[in-house]
């Protein structure tokens, strides 16, 4: 659930739920209170506690007890001048929170009140000012408020008396008052049950994404990138602990990829100081041997020369691999695309590297077998350097006594496809797949010994890929090896336009 939901749904909890759970409560505790009120006091009909209307609750719980104080008049007025009866019939009705008053004349005779209010005997009602057949009674406001019943009578002797039942409002009846301890007690205790609940509910969701993610920025403060951040929750920050995630991936990946690009590099480094050193050791080697008066006759001095020069050469295109092998890390190769004659080319490309093959004892064969006119968009030079680089790695692992190397031009639909194939000592098939890695060395065919700064065959692959072309090899161990690169015709799109007269 998204945050925002959830957070409009405990919006929407913590005011409609209570609201409608104390509305439930209420109902029911006031329901529960009316039911045992109305058992408790023997009314026949239910009274609401609540109703604000005090006048018709005192009025409902003495009915009873005026009933039976009328009866008693009518049987036997004198007993109202008896105290000990009075006084059980005031203790009756002290049980329904009201007294009695009797009035003998002008004067009052008995009052079940223990302290007298004489401004309320002042203002009692007259004797036949109130007709007792009414079953309610009269309302006195004052300081205090009072239901007053009244039944007139005659006692024997003639006086005339009154019998007031008095019911005082200030008397808060308990089951009221416990019924409203209750239900304010209801609302707190329901307030602070929800507010927990749903505050739990959000803390959930909230902490325990964010202490998984509080833990994965730990690690990854101390160097820890070997952690999955497992945060399966379908809200923001679930998104985030996935971002995090792919970021701690992506991380990872670029440290690992550091790590082996130092370490490349650091070999890198290492093969071209090697491979450097050897023509350096060569060429100073010569020239002390000229300074020296070594090379006495003219032919022997051509020899040192030349030998100087090839070995220069060979320093000259180890610092151009390793200048071209900076362009690749940043994909700064500067190409200069144009038509190729595929025929005319390949044909330039194998005299050019004839001369240096037949001088090491090494047979060239050239088969080309696509037409005159098939032509390739390609950069002539990196081309160039695709072919020396195949070439000379094919040269260098060379171990027969007659080298043997062919070169053949396919037309393979719409690619033209060329094979160099070589007899040297062949590449294992474990090893086949990685050939084109940077920095990769076989035990059988690219042993460290041979020198090489490591990358010849992964500036091939890339200069292939960046013409939109395909590399790969296969061999054989003990018989030789074969490299195949293709790269797509260049084929002139023809618009004819038809012009139709309607």
């Amino acid at each position: 659930m998204k945050i925002k939901t959830r957070l409009a749904t405990a919006f929407l909890a913590i005011t409609v739920l209570p609201m409608l759970l104390i509305f439930l409560v209420f109902w029911g505790l006031r329901s529960y209170q009316m039911d045992a009120f109305r058992k408790t006091y023997g009314l026949t009909e239910q009274v609401d506690l609540l109703s604000g209307n005090s006048v018709q609750v005192f009025n409902r719980l003495t009915r009873k007890s005026q009933e039976e104080i009328r009866k008693a008049l009518q049987s036997n007025p004198d007993q109202f001048a008896d105290k000990e009866f009075l006084d059980f019939v005031n203790l009756e009705l002290k049980g329904k929170y009201a007294y009695l008053i009797v009035r003998k004349g002008e004067d009052i005779f008995y009052s079940g009140m223990e302290n007298g209010d004489s401004n309320l005997y002042s203002r009692l009602p007259s004797y036949g000012e109130f007709d007792s057949s009414f079953e309610s009674g009269i309302y006195l406001d004052g300081e205090t408020q009072h239901l007053i019943k009244q039944e007139d009578f005659e006692f024997s002797d003639g006086t005339k008396g009154s019998a007031f039942i008095v019911s005082g409002f200030s008397d808060i009846i308990p089951e009221v008052k416990s019924m409203v301890w209750e239900m304010v007690f209801a609302g707190i205790m329901i307030l602070l049950l929800v507010g927990v609940a749903l505050t739990g509910w959000v803390y959930k969701a909230l902490y325990q994404p964010l202490s998984q993610l509080q833990k994965a920025t730990h690690e990854i403060k101390n160097g820890n990138l070997d952690f999955t951040l497992d945060a399966d929750y379908d809200d923001e920050i679930g998104q985030l602990c996935q971002d995090f995630e792919e970021m701690r991936i992506r991380l990872k990946e670029s440290t690992e990829e550091k790590v082996q690009y130092d370490k490349e590099s650091k070999e890198l480094i290492s093969n071209i100081s090697h491979d450097l050193k050897t023509p350096i050791t060569a060429i100073k080697g010569y020239v002390e041997g000229i300074l020296d008066g070594v090379a006495s006759s003219p032919e022997k001095l051509d020899k040192y020369i030349r030998t100087i020069y090839s070995k220069a050469n060979d320093m000259d295109r180890l610092i151009d691999e390793l200048t071209f092998y900076s362009k690749i890390d940043t994909n700064k190769i500067p190409y200069t695309f144009s038509k190729i004659n595929v025929a005319s080319y390949f044909k330039d490309c194998v005299e050019e590297v004839g001369l240096d093959l037949d001088a090491n004892n090494i047979e060239l064969g050239y088969f080309n077998y696509v037409d005159e006119d098939v032509v390739v968009i390609a950069d002539a030079e990196q081309m160039k350097r695709v072919i020396n680089n195949i070439i000379s790695n094919s040269v260098k692992y060379l171990d027969k006594k007659k080298g043997l190397l062919n070169i053949r031009i396919k037309d393979v639909g719409d690619f033209i496809q060329v094979e160099i194939e070589d007899n040297g000592r062949g590449i294992a098939a474990k090893d086949l797949p990685n050939i084109f890695d940077r920095f990769y060395r076989t035990d059988s065919s690219r042993n460290s010994s041979k020198g090489g700064s490591g990358i010849g065959l992964s500036i091939v692959r890339k200069i292939i890929e960046d013409h939109g072309g395909k590399i790969w090899a296969t061999s054989k161990e003990g018989i030789g090896t074969e490299i195949h690169f293709v790269l797509r015709k260049y084929q002139e799109v023809i618009y004819e336009e038809e012009n139709t007269n309607h």
